[in-house]
């Protein structure tokens, strides 16, 4: 890995724009056929995956990936695909563009099996790999996003009420809405909110809105709602974790969407979260921590 120099100041020198400040952290470019993944590493032992979700970064594990290190793990944080400070060469997504970033960086990283703690558009990437590549993966925390043996129902449709103003994204239009009340159960700092959308300035970070969306989310939403993943086996111990204030994903519809999970899945558990709403890593980190590394010890 090309490793630039970690401390604050350098890293406004070699980063555009600068990173977000966050302690412990080393940074590296990460490169595989066709991108160039910006990683962020804290911490030493078995391997802990994060992966953001959207319109975030590696920034999003400021708190959580410290905590997390801080039990001997060592935190690999990447910049998925159309965010943050990673490269790619071709701007298109697929469906399964993410997932096939996600396997080509574990194997540069000599990652052969990991623990996967994963939000919203990373826990997409992180379901996908469960399904597809179970060997790799020793146990998987989902947070803001159903299990993908999901019993559908209308009653998770204000989940996706997001999505029609991102399939139209034009540039320079503000992602702030989606730090809003629907998906924080507090108001959200604006300094956090402008170090997760600043690198928005990036051009290829702006396009790949619409593109990641139209390529990406809708096409997994249709195969979720569908029932591909019904007709799978979820083998890798899997906690699919909600905030209380989720409306869309609130307790009653979280245990009714899946409480077929035996016959789908090998080991699955529901966990909640009192004062969080979507964007559970802000609303409550500590707690997340708590029920992430609780999850992967009852795995080991």
């Amino acid at each position: 890995m090309d490793m630039p120099a970690s401390s604050p100041g350098s890293l406004r020198d070699v980063w555009s724009p600068p990173l977000p400040e966050a302690d412990g952290f080393t940074h590296a470019m990460l490169e595989t056929p066709g991108l160039r993944t910006h990683v962020a590493v804290i911490g030493a032992g078995e391997p802990v995956i994060l992966l953001h979700g959207f319109p975030m970064h590696w920034w999003q594990w400021r708190v959580i990936a410290p905590a997390i290190a801080a039990q001997g793990f060592r935190v690999i944080c990447p910049d998925l695909r159309g965010s943050g400070w990673t490269e790619a060469a071709d701007p298109r997504f697929g469906p399964e563009s993410q997932l096939d970033d996600l396997v080509a960086v574990l194997d540069a990283l000599g990652v052969e099996r990991a623990f996967f703690l994963c939000h919203d558009m990373g826990a997409i990437s992180g379901m996908q790999l469960s399904y597809r590549h179970p060997e790799r993966v020793r146990a998987m925390v989902q947070l803001a996003v159903p299990p993908g043996f999901m019993t559908f129902t209308p009653k998770v449709m204000p989940a996706f009420a997001h999505m029609p103003a991102l399939l139209t994204h034009r540039r320079g239009r503000s992602l702030r809405f989606l730090f809003g009340p629907r998906y924080t159960a507090r108001p959200m700092a604006d300094e956090v909110i402008d170090a997760y959308l600043r690198v928005h300035e990036r051009p290829e970070v702006e396009r790949a809105v619409t593109a990641l969306y139209r390529g990406m989310v809708v096409p997994v939403s249709m195969r979720l709602m569908g029932g591909v993943y019904r007709r799978m086996r979820l083998h890798p111990p899997t906690l699919c974790v909600f905030g209380h204030q989720d409306g869309p994903f609130a307790e009653p519809i979280a245990r009714r969407i899946s409480r077929h999970h035996a016959g789908h899945a090998d080991r699955f558990a529901l966990a909640f979260i009192d004062d969080a709403a979507h964007f559970l890593t802000d609303d409550a980190p500590d707690e997340v921590v708590r029920l992430a590394l609780e999850w992967f010890a009852r795995a080991a």
